[in-house]
């Protein structure tokens, strides 16, 4: 399927390896120009040459990197001083640690919501004016499950990304919506990238329990039997972010194997 969007141009947050990545490489091999930004300068180096690599099309689309941490004023600005006229954004950061919410202060609270409910709305503040005045424009949220089935020890993020979600829900139903503009948010269960490998290295280490044994026991629980890829979340993300997915806005797109055992 010809996705129509070869040739726009796409900001997308974290994309130096994981979930991030492959939402830019399934942009790229759409023909979507790509600006990818992540705080690690020489991964995101490395992933930049990739996806050139990886790029479709004649003439090829650009890939350009911006070593910057985006949820700060400053990484913003680095960000931006590339352009402001981006026709699809990809918000993505990740996740804070988990816990006990007794051991949280006022301080992880804070760094939470802004890393995982301000920054994103600042991106969309920054981008969405021209995008509707252009008459297209694609924002995607990488958010988690767990907005819609929480994980009691991931409280800081059950927080600040239900806090996203509910001010998305409001914001991509204003005119916008009858501009070509769509605000969806995408929620990944479990994925095959460093942050699900460093979790299960945490609970192996709780538990007592070999890794291994840990890793078995958590693909079991997912219906799929098995953990999601980033190149298949990537797809998904490239979708929402297609002409056909115009009628699609204010959404929650869960891509979880089927773990959420609930009906809606």
């Amino acid at each position: 399927m010809d996705l129509g969007i070869a040739g726009k141009t796409a900001l997308v947050c974290g994309a130096s390896k994981g979930l991030g990545y492959g939402c830019a490489e399934a942009l790229v091999r759409e023909g979507v120009n790509v600006v990818i930004v992540a705080r690690g300068a020489e991964a995101l180096e490395a992933a930049a040459a990739k996806l050139a690599a990886a790029a479709a099309g004649s003439p090829a689309p650009f890939v350009k990197h911006v070593a910057a941490d985006i949820t700060t004023e400053a990484g913003r600005a680095a960000v931006f001083a590339l352009g402001h006229d981006f026709d699809i954004v990809v918000t993505n950061a990740g996740g804070p640690p988990p816990g006990d919410f007794r051991n949280w202060d006022r301080e992880a609270w804070i760094k939470a919501v802004d890393a995982n409910m301000l920054t994103p709305i600042e991106l969309i503040k920054a981008t969405v004016d021209g995008m509707a005045k252009r008459g297209f424009g694609r924002i995607v949220n990488i958010t988690s499950s767990s907005v819609k089935s929480p994980i009691d020890i991931l409280g800081l993020s059950n927080g600040a990304r239900s806090g996203l979600t509910g001010f998305v829900a409001g914001v991509a139903r204003t005119p916008i919506a009858a501009q070509g503009v769509t605000i969806n948010n995408l929620l990944p269960g479990s994925f095959d990238t460093d942050r699900l490998k460093g979790t299960m290295a945490g609970a192996a280490q709780k538990s007592g329990q070999d890794f291994d044994t840990v890793w078995e026991a958590r693909k079991k629980n997912i219906p799929a039997r098995r953990f999601g890829t980033p190149a298949e979340f990537g797809a998904i993300c490239a979708f929402l972010c297609s002409m056909q997915a115009g009628y699609m806005t204010g959404q929650n797109v869960l891509a979880d194997g089927g773990a959420y055992p609930g009906t809606y």
